[in-house]
């Protein structure tokens, strides 16, 4: 493969580091990294202008651009994982006894209809609670990464002017995905949500994964072996962070790292597995609920979804 400098945006994390510092250096290409204020402006400039030859993207917003023809391929290599029981507060004045309370109410979504956290976050209220989720109006306070999708009915906007914070604290919303509000009235949904997250990993490897990597399909398709050489350098990278953080050689663990070691201690296990075999289960998950949901019109196969060379590949 001759020398390519591919443009590249992805957040600096425990796992991505060694790549962005230059400790581990792919063969035969060079990432170019820019660096944004937040990684969800990289996802709107892939999906809307592909503004780089490789992202971080969120799960579901690659799901929906897919389905739309969008032209970026993932590869099994995923970023973030994150439990979200935590993620949905409700206002505690309203009588909400239980998750199946919300239907025939209001319920906030922070941004847009189709981003992960609150893709999981309802799945989990329909898998685990048993909400039915088309009794709901969901009220974004902001609008779709891919601008082409069409939410289903039961979406709305809100009001121009008017913030999600408020509307949860006056009662004018039962609830909210993805706010961060201190009010007296404003509690989660889900008590002792953290420890809920890690019983159902515990219980059913429940383990949702929030961001993959995508290439631009003009270069997949120009260097065969591209998916692979990538693929490895995040792997290395990925090998050196986990080695570090399973021998508590990590100075000032983040909240992050815990987590991760939290999951280490559960499972036993590498806490970000990345390949398509560790990983079948929450991919399949992710998808139902994205069908589920409206996000998509049926789910693909997988091997439709990750780039041809990276379908074996594990690490």
């Amino acid at each position: 493969m001759a020398e390519l400098k591919l443009k590249t945006a992805i957040q600096s994390l425990g796992h991505t580091i060694a790549l962005k510092d230059g400790r581990v250096r792919p063969q035969g290409l060079d990432f170019e990294f820019e660096e944004v204020p937040a990684i969800i402006q990289a996802f709107r400039r892939m999906v809307r202008g592909r503004e780089f030859d490789i992202s971080e993207m969120a799960i579901t917003t690659y799901l929906c651009a897919r389905s739309l023809g969008h032209r970026f391929t993932a590869l099994p290599i995923f970023l973030v994982r994150a439990f979200h029981h935590g993620a949905i507060v409700h206002n505690t004045t309203l009588g909400i006894r239980s998750p199946k309370d919300l239907e025939g109410r209001k319920v906030g979504v922070n941004r847009g209809y189709t981003v992960t956290t609150g893709v999981w976050a309802r799945g989990l209220l329909a898998d685990q609670y048993g909400v039915d989720l088309a009794k709901i109006t969901w009220v974004l306070s902001g609008d779709e990464h891919v601008a082409e999708y069409r939410a289903p009915a039961n979406v709305v906007a809100i009001e121009k002017g008017r913030k999600l914070e408020d509307l949860l604290a006056s009662g004018e919303i039962a609830a909210a995905i993805g706010v961060t509000l201190d009010h007296p009235d404003v509690q989660p949904l889900i008590p002792d949500a953290a420890a809920a997250g890690y019983a159902a990993l515990a219980a059913s490897g429940y383990y949702p994964i929030n961001h993959t990597l995508v290439v631009r399909d003009e270069l997949l398709e120009a260097h065969p072996g591209l998916a692979r050489e990538i693929f490895e350098a995040f792997a290395e990278a990925k090998r050196r962070y986990v080695e570090r953080l399973g021998q508590d050689r990590i100075a000032e663990p983040s909240a992050t790292d815990q987590r991760y070691r939290r999951v280490m201690a559960i499972t036993g296990a590498d806490p970000l597995p990345y390949g398509l075999a560790p990983n079948r289960q929450m991919i399949e998950m992710v998808m139902r609920y994205a069908v589920e949901q409206g996000i998509i019109g049926h789910s693909p196969g997988l091997e439709e979804l990750f780039a041809r060379g990276s379908h074996e590949l594990v690490a």
